[in-house]
């Protein structure tokens, strides 16, 4: 929906400041506080972020992770080459 809306002063800069923040446009912006503001309104409660907690590995010494990435192609390979050979021979 295209409108003209008519902003107070101080709500232009707070809505020009929240622009610079996040690096979006007007539009979307002005959208965002929008709806954050009807769900305060509405009793709604904001949608809780989320996040991830880390916690240590516990690898055993001498597994390095860096190397688990390494690991997990060789073995989707030999699953990749098992396959095949089976479905090569179902063909003969």
């Amino acid at each position: 929906m295209r409108t003209t809306v008519t902003l107070d002063a101080d709500v232009e800069r707070q809505l020009r400041a929240a622009m610079r923040r996040q690096g979006k446009g007007f539009k979307e912006t002005l959208n965002e506080a929008l709806r954050r503001g009807f769900g305060a309104i509405s009793g709604r409660a904001p949608p809780t972020r989320f996040a991830v907690e880390a916690r240590p590995m516990r690898l055993r010494p001498g597994i390095d992770p860096a190397k688990l990435r390494d690991l997990d192609d060789d073995l989707e390979i030999q699953e990749f080459l098992r396959k095949t050979a089976r479905l090569s021979a179902g063909r003969r």
